[in-house]
């Protein structure tokens, strides 16, 4: 997205750990906070940073699982719209193989998910639905 190499700095920085003081990441970068400020904001119009997230633990997910989906040609566009309104919907990604979407549910309970997973079976246009169960996650990056 930026060919800049203070750019590419500066992202690696915020991947590696986002929380730091923008005096630190201006330092560490050469730069005066002024300035950096000035990056981040452009970062951000730019699309390089898209948002910022609360702590896992503060969101109250206590079940979690992949749903993978599988439409009825024709029908991308509305299916995804109509997803986006699904209580619990925290990813949807657009995949290769055998099936076309990828979504991330949360929800408090077993049954709120199960509800969840329900609706997104029935919107028009969806043909299947794969779910997993999320147990452990070995490993998380941001």
């Amino acid at each position: 997205m930026t060919d800049d190499p203070l750019d590419k700095a500066l992202l690696e920085l915020l991947r590696k750990n986002a929380r730091q003081p923008a005096a630190t990441l201006a330092r560490r970068l050469g730069m005066s906070r002024t300035t950096l400020q000035g990056r981040i904001e452009r970062l951000e119009r730019q699309g390089a940073i898209t948002g910022y997230t609360i702590a896992e633990p503060a969101i109250a997910d206590r079940v979690r699982a992949f749903v993978m989906i599988t439409l009825t040609p024709r029908h991308a566009i509305q299916v995804e719209r109509d997803l986006r309104a699904v209580d619990g919907l925290r990813e949807l990604h657009a995949v290769s193989g055998s099936f076309d979407l990828m979504a991330l549910l949360g929800a408090e309970s077993p049954e709120s998910l199960d509800r969840a997973i329900d609706a997104i079976g029935a919107i028009d246009g969806v043909q299947r639905t794969h779910s997993a169960m999320i147990l452990s996650t070995k490993r998380a990056r941001n």
